[in-house]
């Protein structure tokens, strides 16, 4: 199996920055992109970046020129730069990848951290 574990969410004010981190572990695995989405209680997920082994970078419209993926595909990792936060960006932010064990594809999640931008 292939897991996720993010880090860095927390509490901020607006204007202020947070850095979110996210590290898959497992064995014989093949990452083909891994991301951030979303969610907010009351609301679906909805992705906020991603990234693809290819090269290809992904941006939802709302975080576009303030938020930055970044990706250390030997580490296996992703990080989410958030900078210039709103309290519109107060949600709960999951790592995701997609991912080729062996034959199979899969998609995975993390657990979650929770990014809290007050006014």
């Amino acid at each position: 199996q292939v897991q996720l574990v993010e880090s860095g969410g927390g509490l901020v004010r607006t204007g202020e920055s947070l850095r979110l981190s996210c590290v898959a572990s497992g064995t014989s695995f093949r990452i083909n992109a891994m991301g951030w989405y979303r969610h907010v209680p009351g609301k679906e997920r909805t992705m906020v970046s991603y990234s693809t082994t290819g090269g290809t970078l992904k941006y939802s419209d709302s975080v576009k020129g303030r938020f930055t993926i970044s990706r250390d595909i030997a580490k296996n990792m992703v990080y989410l730069q958030m900078d210039d936060l709103k309290p519109e960006d107060t949600a709960v932010y999951y790592c995701n990848a997609d991912a080729d064990l062996g034959f199979r594809h899969l998609e995975v999640w993390g657990e979650g951290t929770l990014v809290a931008v007050s006014s």
